[in-house]
């Protein structure tokens, strides 16, 4: 794990057996053909209690009622169970039984975002409606965020001034041992928790502690993102003195859901179904979702799987994108109508400096807020004795007596970023100079880390080991508070993960990026701000870094685009954020990426940084109907029986589906050259600016490919109308094709550009 603070950002996710935690049942969710109930049951729960009471076993004298975990009836049809394998077996042979498949294991993908998103209050938001107007607006819209729960007392859910609840809400706040129903107000108006896949899997093991089953968020995640997404006014609000000023959330007067899904040893895939089939019948109107697992089809997807009903019922769905960066095909929460997010930095930094002793002064970052360790350089030591991973400083790696009094420099990578520090601590030491290697480039995370220290970037980093095998070489760390107007930004996060697809190519993913390095939000105070046990701090706020942080920024401004068009549908919403994001950083120059330095691509941000001002007015919008992504799903090859575990449909024949996945009116596109070198593509535009528009098109790209747009020019008589376009992609003969390469196709009038990247790709190559 690379950090506690990103919790788990090194992590790809991988979907883990629970069989390996549970030693003779295992947790199944079971998908069950739900129009097969007979009559004599009335209920689905009455008839899945059945079926697993009718379970034949030798091994336990279990009743169904004690097996059954879950009954699924929104996100999901069917019921998650604790199975010997003879069981599991036996379901799979029945004839009402879908598919029988094993729970998996998700993890987490772990405040001047406001401003330099451009979400101030004296400009103009909405066009024709002032932003108190949209403020008020959101007032009616509920934003559901799967995590750890919550901590209610936090500033971030203050609902002074707020109306009561919107007719339409059917949550409720559980009571827990340490949680009151009357915590909850006008603002937080839902908190609930789900824990039996959780229990099922670490019950039985010794070695895990387990924690009060309630909603409260003794991790501190949840109540980041929740109060990231929809959070209150809160003034003068600061993390340890750095990044002063007022916190709030994206969409401030929005109301909060939350669903506590993920507990100490991570989310189990059945208590993120029970949340999501919750959250549904609640009458959330976005989902938040700043976790995610492995790449895997959709229909073994659990997310996906909730996700498409949520989608379905107007309910739109962000989700990150996974913190495996830079590696290339990392990206997790693929699927077309899940808006995928990756993420960036913002404006503000918090500089620390460490001095040679040969007069170089070096840049980095640091949120340590103690006493700091003098201007007096002491001796810098890297890589001490003989144990092998000292360059790492893991625990027990560092030799107290060459290390006692001196400022260490350690490798960045395998351990928590924190813990590093920890151990230099608990060795002597009396600061810390974290250094990237090549897997992080020049990406740089401030910490608040237990003793002084500085993280730098490779290069940096490079020049420190290089000086430290001098003799005699000293350094002395010093820090530079808050610092805004930082540029270049964004840039891309090297931890975001990238693409290609590697489920769908022909679906470009990321969607886009939004802030996601050193956010400010809410915090537990449960919980000190590093995670670590020794961490005995308490703070109302804390930064983090994240694409888990960068979801909820994009569900906030999907909350704002709801209540500005309510009549939009999430894949409209989600239209909007793309197609109007921008691909030039505060210099002007195109985005770059933090990993190396050079320029970023849409497989790292997608169609760009959002941009909620031109997000709200974008003139044309893609959208995509239910039954265009049943045609999506029934090109991929599937069986009619997986397609049917995902959109949960009797009678699905697949007789209509697209030639290409790639046929999908998806606001970006990945064009796949295979055998043919022609790929032909149509989509349709709708106009949701003003009557009489008429836009333009322009193409631009590798010179290995031509593009063709016919028409090239489109005219909407009214709004609401309808248009369609074929773009003719042509890989040339004689061209040397670069295997990733990228475009634009805009369409632009003089009020908007309508904007979507193009990435091609060769089926021969490799990535």
């Amino acid at each position: 794990m690379e950090s506690v603070i990103w919790l788990s950002f090194l992590s790809l996710l991988l979907l883990i057996p629970l069989s390996c935690l549970a030693a003779k049942q295992t947790t199944y969710i079971v998908h069950m053909n739900h129009n097969l109930k007979p009559s004599s049951f009335p209920t689905h729960h009455n008839w899945y209690s059945a079926t697993l009471n009718s379970l034949t076993t030798t091994s336990s004298d279990s009743d169904s009622d004690s097996l059954l975990l879950y009954t699924y009836t929104t996100a999901y049809h069917g019921f998650a169970a604790s199975l010997t394998p003879s069981q599991a077996e036996s379901l799979r042979r029945s004839d009402s039984v879908l598919g029988v498949y094993q729970d998996t294991l998700y993890s987490l993908h772990t405040t001047r975002t406001p401003e330099f998103l451009g979400l101030d209050p004296q400009l103009g938001l909405w066009a024709g409606h002032t932003p108190l107007q949209l403020n008020q607006a959101s007032q009616d819209v509920v934003v559901g965020v799967l995590d750890t729960g919550v901590w209610p007392e936090s500033k971030s859910f203050d609902d002074s001034g707020m109306p009561d609840l919107p007719a339409k809400w059917k949550g409720e706040c559980e009571s827990g041992p340490d949680f009151k129903p009357t915590l909850c107000n006008k603002k937080l108006i839902g908190a609930r928790r789900f824990s039996r896949g959780y229990h099922m899997a670490s019950g039985s093991d010794p070695n895990v502690k387990q924690e009060i089953d309630s909603p409260r968020d003794y991790d501190g995640h949840g109540t980041h993102t929740s109060s990231t997404a929809a959070g209150a006014h809160v003034a003068n609000a600061s993390f340890l003195g750095y990044a002063s000023g007022t916190a709030r959330g994206m969409a401030i007067n929005a109301r909060l859901a939350t669903y506590k899904v993920c507990w100490k040893t991570g989310c189990f895939g059945t208590d993120i179904l029970a949340g999501m089939d919750r959250a549904i019948l609640d009458g959330v109107d976005v989902l938040s979702l700043s976790l995610g697992g492995g790449s895997a089809p959709f229909y073994r997807d659990t997310i996906a799987i909730g996700a498409f009903t949520a989608t379905e019922k107007g309910i739109f769905v962000s989700c990150s994108a996974g913190n495996s960066g830079p590696g290339k095909g990392s990206l997790a929460n693929v699927a077309p109508w899940i808006m995928t997010v990756g993420a960036g930095t913002i404006d503000r930094d918090f500089p620390a400096y460490a001095a040679m002793g040969d007069g170089k002064r070096f840049t980095g970052v640091s949120l340590y807020s103690g006493k700091g360790m003098g201007t007096k350089p002491v001796g810098l030591v890297y890589s001490t004795g003989n144990n092998s991973s000292s360059n790492l400083c893991l625990p027990g790696s560092l030799e107290p007596d060459v290390v006692r009094g001196k400022l260490v420099l350690c490798d960045r990578g395998i351990n928590a970023r924190v813990e590093k520090g920890l151990v230099v601590r608990d060795a002597g030491g009396v600061g810390m100079i974290l250094a990237n290697t090549a897997a992080s480039g020049e990406e740089l995370v401030a910490d608040s880390h237990l003793l002084p220290a500085v993280a730098v970037g490779r290069k940096v980093g490079d020049l420190i080991r290089e000086y430290v095998r001098k003799d005699g070489a000293t350094a002395v760390l010093s820090f530079g508070g808050t610092v805004l107007n930082v540029r270049p930004s964004p840039v891309v996060a090297a931890f975001s993960s990238r693409g290609p697809n590697m489920v769908t190519q022909q679906v470009l993913k990321p969607d886009v990026i939004g802030p996601g390095v050193n956010i400010l939000a809410g915090w537990s105070e449960a919980v000190g701000p590093t995670g670590l046990d020794q961490d005995t701090r308490k703070t109302q706020f804390n930064i983090m870094s994240g694409t888990s942080m960068s979801c909820p920024h994009i569900s906030g401004l999907a909350a704002l685009l709801k209540a500005a068009h309510p009549d939009w549908s999430p894949s409209a919403i989600k239209s909007a954020l793309m197609t109007t994001a921008y691909v030039r950083d505060n210099t002007k120059s195109p985005l770059r990426d933090a990993a190396e330095g050079a320029f970023s691509t849409p497989y790292a941000h997608g169609s760009g940084h959002v941009d909620p001002h031109k997000a709200l007015s974008p003139g044309l919008v893609y959208d995509i109907s239910t039954d265009e992504y049943i045609a999506f799903l029934c090109s991929l090859d599937y069986t009619v029986e997986h397609v049917q575990i995902i959109v949960k449909r009797p009678n699905i024949t697949c007789l209509k589906k697209f030639a290409d996945p790639g046929q999908l009116n998806y606001p970006s596109f990945s064009v796949l050259f295979g055998k043919k070198r022609v790929v032909r593509y149509t989509r349709e535009l709708t106009n949701v600016g003003t009557a009489g528009s008429i836009y333009d098109v322009a193409v631009d790209g590798p010179p290995a490919v031509s593009v063709t747009v016919k028409p090239s020019r489109l005219v909407f008589k009214n709004v609401g109308d309808k248009l369609r376009y074929t773009v003719t992609f042509v890989s040339k003969k004689g061209a040397a094709p670069d295997p990733n390469s990228f475009g634009s196709l805009v369409w632009s009038n003089s009020e908007n550009q309508v904007r979507s990247p193009i990435a091609y790709a060769y089926a021969w190559t490799q990535l």
